[in-house]
């Protein structure tokens, strides 16, 4: 039995994950793989690399990792439509927890500090984007079960960087958690301007995507 290790580049969904496995088992010759997004360990016995390579190719993959840089134009596209979904999700917790606090006489009167309605506001604002996306991959992925695992594994780092911008410049303008009808384009914008070029890099580097 031999155990070979391939880089594999393009990947960045567990539906990607399953293209390739399958892909990969078809091939005569291989006992077993271990799939995961950016990389395959094939078990087999005497299977020539010509054949491994082909599979791997043929499902629309590439071996090895690309070679990073900043003007790929697909990547940037493709990084911008994954910013803009987490975005939705992301502002539909945040500024309904400061509408919420703004709006509602109760929740004004509990005197919670504008830091602590902040801090709820991003914990909520992940949520609802762990939810919407969830919600979005339940046919790709064939279940809620495995949507929420594929959600919940997302990029924490593109979320944080996102609610904390948002709130950041709530704050700044308007010196406490508050909405106005002009001050939400600006923290739509800053929210998405603050994580996509990482998650350019994420995806362009590790073909994973933080939706």
């Amino acid at each position: 039995m031999e155990t070979v290790t391939y880089e594999v580049g393009g990947m960045s969904c567990q539906g990607c994950v399953s293209n390739l496995t399958s892909a990969l088992e078809s091939v005569a010759g291989v006992s077993s793989v271990e799939v995961e997004v950016g990389s395959a360990v094939i078990h087999h016995e005497g299977v020539d690399s010509v054949a491994l390579d082909g599979a791997i190719t043929d499902a629309g993959f590439t071996i090895g990792l690309p070679e990073f840089n900043w003007s790929d134009g697909a990547v940037w596209k493709q990084s911008a439509h994954n910013t803009k979904w987490c975005l939705i999700g992301c502002s539909i917790g945040d500024f309904g927890t400061i509408a919420a606090f703004q709006f509602i006489p109760y929740l004004d009167a509990l005197g919670w500090t504008a830091m602590s309605i902040m801090m709820l506001a991003m914990f909520n604002g992940i949520m609802t984007s762990i939810a919407l996306e969830t919600f979005i991959l339940i046919k790709q992925m064939g279940g809620i079960r495995e949507a929420f695992r594929v959600a919940i594994g997302m990029s924490l780092i593109s979320m944080i960087a996102m609610e904390s911008s948002m709130n950041a410049t709530d704050l700044l303008i308007m010196g406490e958690p508050s909405l106005t009808w002009w001050v939400i384009p600006i923290m739509l914008f800053v929210g998405f301007i603050t994580p996509w070029p990482y998650n350019y890099w994420r995806l362009k580097k590790y073909g994973i995507s933080c939706h």
